[in-house]
């Protein structure tokens, strides 16, 4: 088990084709205590349920009969980028694993392994993530690694934001680093910088 007081950490869903596989996966992260659980044998199966609700944490089969396992992640990631998805498959390869690397997953975990490997894989990622935190600290993260990305995408410094936000250097970079959640007149501010919409940007961090 993790050491992890949460009565409820990280909300997984699985995609594989083997409902073999599925159920036994479904059964140990049960057994935990810490996590909910949903699995898919089909990724439009997946993507409804991610459309009510977005999981923490993805476990992606790459080989599923006829299903393309790359075009899956690629509209994963593309709907829903902050997510964080751990490859899983029977059939791994170093070409593989590079190329799935390059689209940003967390991990990868070549069947057959030990529960101890993905138990050890899901604590990386529950840390990684911040996931099982308080919800406004996970908020503050969030949102401000989105606008830093933003800027970044624009080669903006920190006083390139303040001159088109009118905040000072200080409080956008406390916004950034995830000390301080923004008002809504900044999140205004910052969203009219960015040509975007507020609800643009809170619907980017999947929170």
């Amino acid at each position: 088990m993790l050491d992890i007081t949460q009565e409820t950490v990280a909300d997984i869903a699985v995609l594989d084709d083997d409902v073999d596989f599925r159920n036994y996966i479904e059964d140990f992260l049960k057994d935990e205590s810490i996590y909910t659980v949903r699995t898919f044998a089909h990724p439009r199966e997946l993507f409804a349920s991610c459309e009510e609700h977005v999981p923490n944490i993805v476990l992606l089969d790459m080989k599923m009969g006829d299903v393309n396992g790359d075009k899956v992640l690629g509209q994963l990631l593309a709907r829903w980028p902050a997510l964080c998805v751990i490859i899983v498959t029977g059939y791994p390869s170093l070409e593989d694993m590079r190329a799935t690397f390059k689209l940003k997953v967390f991990d990868y975990l070549a069947k057959p392994f030990s529960l101890a490997q993905l138990r050890q894989v899901l604590k990386n990622a529950i840390e990684a993530f911040g996931l099982g935190r308080p919800s406004q600290d996970r908020l503050r993260e969030r949102l401000g690694h989105r606008i830093k990305m933003l800027r970044v995408e624009r080669d903006w410094s920190l006083k390139d934001l303040a001159a088109q936000t009118r905040l000072s250097v200080s409080q956008i970079s406390a916004i950034e680093r995830g000390t301080n959640l923004p008002s809504i007149e900044s999140l205004l501010s910052i969203s009219k910088a960015f040509d975007k919409k507020p609800s643009e940007i809170l619907a980017a961090i999947d929170f």
